[in-house]
C-alpha cells in the first residue's frame, strides 16, 4: 500500500519578538490544522485515523503534547488521537515519515501530519536540585535553541555549539564566506520573488494576530534588499575568524506547518485527489557535531528506498539551517543548484524547528506540480548528528 500528500497549509513564519510573539504555540499549531482542514471541505474531520505533530520543545506552552493539545483546540472530534514526536529540527518530517509508514502498514487510511514552534516563548527552565531549599543560586536556562542541562558524560566534542559544528564543517570542506552569503542573498531573491507571483497565496494562512494588530499574512524575515555586499559587512558570530554571520544562518522563528496524508482510497473520503506519493523515506546519523551534512546519506537512502537515482531528481528542497551545511550537501549529491530550494528557503523564510519538515514537503508538492517534474526529494539536517529525507512523486506527471 502507497501513502500520499493531499494537501498542505502553514502559517506565514514570523521573527524571533516579531508579529507572532503573542501567539501561544498551540494556537499556532490550530490554526494550521484548521487552515489545512478548509482546503478538504468535503472530509468529515471524524474520518481523521491519528494527528502526528512535531515540536522540538515541549517545555512551555506546548504542553508536552501540542498535538493532542492543538487538535482538540481546532475544534476536531475529541475521538480524533493525537500523539507528538521529537526530533529537534526535523520532527515535522518524522511526523510525515511516521503517518506515511501508519498508512502503508494498514494502520490508519488518514492522518493529519505538522509541527509547531514558539522559539520566541520558549521558556526558561530551573534545574530540579538533589536537595531541597539550595543555599546558592540556581539559572535558569533559556530553550529556545541548542544544548542545556548538558550530562556531563557527554563527549564536549559532541556538545559544541550549532554554530561552532558548522564552523568546523567549514573548515572541512572549504566553502568560502562568499559562496555561503550568496547562497544566502539567492534565498531572500527567491522567497520575496515566489511571494510577489503568488506561489504561497494557497499554501499560507494568515495568523491573526492577538491584540487588534493587523494578522501576518506573509514570511517575516524576508530582505527583499539583501545584496553579497550587505551581508560582507556582518561580523561572524561564532568564531572571530569565522565565515557564519547572523546573514547567512537561517534565524531563530515562530510558525506551524501542516499536511494531510491518505492512502489512495481516501481520496473519495477526503473529497479531492492525491497530490504527490511518498516513495521513499529515510533516517541518517553521524557524529552530533556533523549534523549539517546528514542529509547526505538521509537522502541517498531515501532514494534507493524510492528506486531512483539524483538524476531523475527535478527539485530539492533542502532545509537551510546554514549556507555552510547547505552547499556542503548540495556538492557532495553534485546535484544543480537551480533546482534546489527554487522558492527560497529558511535563511530567508525562517526556520521554526518543529514545523520546517512540515513546511518544505508542503512545498515541494507544489513545486513538482508547478514544474511538471516526477521525483523530488525533501531533506533536513537536525541537531545532534541526524538527518530525514523523503522522496515524492507527483502523481500527475508521466
Amino acid at each position: 500500500m502507497s501513502s500520499f500528500v493531499y494537501a498542505s497549509a502553514r502559517t506565514p513564519f514570523g521573527k524571533f519578538n516579531g508579529s507572532l510573539s503573542g501567539v501561544r504555540p498551540d494556537d499556532l499549531a490550530a490554526h494550521a490544522i484548521s487552515s489545512l482542514l478548509s482546503r478538504v471541505p468535503g472530509l468529515d474531520p471524524a474520518q481523521i485515523d491519528d494527528v502526528v505533530w512535531g515540536n522540538a520543545n515541549g517545555a512551555g506552552e506546548e504542553n508536552r503534547n501540542v498535538g493532542r493539545m492543538a487538535a482538540l483546540l481546532a475544534g476536531l472530534p475529541v475521538s480524533v488521537p493525537g500523539t507528538t514526536v521529537n526530533r529537534l529540527c526535523g520532527s515535522s518530517l518524522d511526523a510525515v515519515h511516521s503517518g506515511s509508514r501508519a498508512i502503508e502498514t494498514g494502520d490508519a487510511d488518514i492522518v493529519l501530519t505538522g509541527g509547531v514552534e514558539s522559539m520566541t516563548r520558549a521558556p526558561w527552565v530551573l534545574p530540579k536540585q538533589s536537595r531541597p531549599f539550595p543555599a546558592g543560586d540556581v539559572t535558569a536556562v533559556s530553550t529556545t535553541l541548542g544544548w542545556r542541562l548538558v550530562n556531563p558524560r557527554m563527549n564536549p566534542e559532541w556538545t559544541v555549539s550549532l554554530g561552532e559544528a558548522n564552523e568546523q564543517l567549514q573548515q572541512r570542506f572549504g566553502i568560502s564566506r562568499e559562496r555561503q552569503d550568496e547562497f544566502a542573498v539567492r534565498s531572500h531573491r527567491l522567497a520575496h520573488e515566489a511571494w510577489e507571483e503568488g506561489f504561497y497565496d494557497d499554501l499560507v494562512a494568515p495568523v491573526p494576530a492577538p491584540r487588534g494588530a493587523e494578522p501576518l499574512a506573509r514570511d517575516e524575515g524576508i530582505r527583499e534588499g539583501s545584496s553579497t555586499e550587505k551581508l560582507a559587512g556582518l561580523q561572524p558570530v561564532f568564531r572571530s575568524d569565522g565565515t557564519i554571520t547572523a546573514g547567512n544562518a537561517s534565524p531563530l522563528s515562530d510558525g506551524a506547518s501542516a499536511v494531510l496524508l491518505g492512502s489512495e482510497a481516501a481520496a473519495d473520503t477526503i473529497g479531492v485527489a492525491p497530490l504527490a506519493r511518498i516513495a521513499g523515506r529515510a533516517a541518517y546519523a553521524l557524529s552530533p557535531q556533523d549534523f549539517g551534512y546528514s542529509p547526505v546519506e538521509a537522502a541517498n537512502l531515501a532514494l534507493r528506498r524510492a528506486g531512483i537515482g539524483w538524476e531523475q531528481v527535478g527539485a530539492v528542497e533542502l532545509n537551510e539551517a546554514f549556507a555552510v551545511q547547505s552547499l556542503a550537501c548540495l556538492d557532495a549529491w553534485r546535484v544543480d543548484p537551480d533546482i534546489v530550494n527554487t522558492r527560497g528557503g529558511a535563511i530567508a523564510i525562517g526556520h521554526p524547528l518543529g514545523a520546517s519538515g512540515g513546511r518544505i514537503v508542503g512545498t515541494l508538492t507544489k513545486v513538482l506540480r508547478e514544474r511538471g517534474e516526477r521525483w523530488g526529494v525533501a531533506a533536513i539536517c537536525i541537531g545532534v548528528g541526524q538527518g530525514l529525507a523523503v522522496v515524492l512523486e507527483n502523481v500527475d506527471a508521466g
